[in-house]
């Protein structure tokens, strides 16, 4: 809505040309969504439903009766602020009502004690599909990998199935993340604010997309202001979220957050960065998802003595505390995404 203001009223008013400043978008989209997040979400978690407890969780009793679900009113904040800040027929905001159906979803499954887990891998299948071909459209996808100095060109055939496989991943491995005070919400953030970074900065730059050999995405910098905004609720919902926890996201926030992130590395071009980029967020909470995977369709039984998500592990078998399991998730996701991003960007 900015840019519209200023393409209508830009000649009336010089100080209206900043609408059209991608970098200011997304700077002031962050303090808008941080500070109104952190105003609404106290005024309104007293409506939420409470958490009842995970079976099998480490701690759980800790969470019960905390008010859940809070991703309804971050993500229903950052909803409103994409049509704000984001430019009017970007391609990523037809991608809104995906975001809203996956924080709905999440919002009945806290509120009614929880679907069936085939229930919602249909619904996470849907939203993934839906959202594959909102970003891919039915032309030519090029796609970029380290080691590849030419692009790979994919039709809409491969590229769609391709998208939705590493949406509904990144959806399943962020929900599972979630359990700790402050874990998910920070590793999630990170992980969108690098995409964004990637997406502003390198994908969505003409001069250095060409410097790197990387084919450009031009719609690069709306992605990255929708990024922005998205790691400014969450940085809200944080404050809040912090050990000892006040509210919790619940699948309402998770769903819509690995939705996000998904997107964000469709984008790219690079399938990869959902690995690079969400190394630890794939390892405490898809991990879970692959063993029990191979022990129910295939009676594989793979590490037996590991309990996922592997935050619990580390909790129960090494006795690590909520604040040491945050701190050290982040370390070891902000050292091996920096490495391995810099690696891909630069091995051509």
């Amino acid at each position: 809505m900015l840019s519209w203001i200023y393409s209508n009223l830009g000649h009336l008013w010089g100080p209206l040309r900043l609408f059209q400043s991608f970098f200011f978008l997304s700077a002031t989209g962050f303090a808008v969504c941080a500070l109104t997040t952190w105003f609404v979400l106290p005024k309104f978690w007293g409506r939420l439903p409470t958490d009842r407890g995970r079976a099998f969780a480490v701690n759980a009793e800790m969470s019960v009766g905390k008010p859940i679900s809070a991703g309804l009113i971050f993500v229903s904040i950052f909803c409103i602020a994409s049509l704000i800040f984001v430019p009017f027929g970007a391609r990523c905001l037809y991608t809104l009502p995906c975001v809203v159906v996956a924080m709905t979803v999440g919002y009945f499954d806290d509120k009614r004690g929880g679907f069936s887990e085939y229930q919602l891998a249909v619904f996470d299948l849907v939203i993934a599909l839906t959202a594959a071909m909102v970003i891919c459209g039915m032309s030519t996808t090029n796609i970029w990998l380290p080691g590849f100095k030419a692009v790979i060109p994919l039709s809409p055939w491969l590229a769609v199935p391709l998208a939705t496989g590493l949406i509904w991943l990144s959806i399943n491995a962020t929900n599972c993340s979630d359990g700790v005070d402050g874990v998910s919400g920070s590793l999630t953030a990170t992980a969108i604010m690098i995409l964004g970074g990637l997406l502003y900065a390198v994908i969505g730059n003409e001069i250095v997309a060409g410097h790197l050999n990387i084919p450009v995405n031009r719609e690069g910098a709306n992605w990255a202001i929708m990024a922005f905004l998205m790691v400014g609720c969450v940085a809200g919902y944080l404050w809040y979220n912090a050990a000892p926890s006040q509210v919790l996201m619940g699948d309402a926030g998770s769903r819509p957050l690995g939705l996000l992130i998904g997107m964000l590395v469709v984008a790219t071009n690079n399938p990869l960065f959902l690995l690079l980029v969400g190394s630890v967020i794939l390892l405490n909470g898809a991990t879970g998802l692959a063993k029990v995977a191979l022990l129910r369709f295939f009676g594989v039984k793979v590490l037996a003595g590991v309990r996922f998500p592997l935050h619990d592990h580390c909790r129960k078998e090494l006795g690590w505390s909520n604040t040491q399991v945050l701190v050290r998730f982040m370390l070891l996701h902000l050292g091996i995404s920096a490495l391995l991003v810099i690696l891909v960007l630069k091995v051509r």
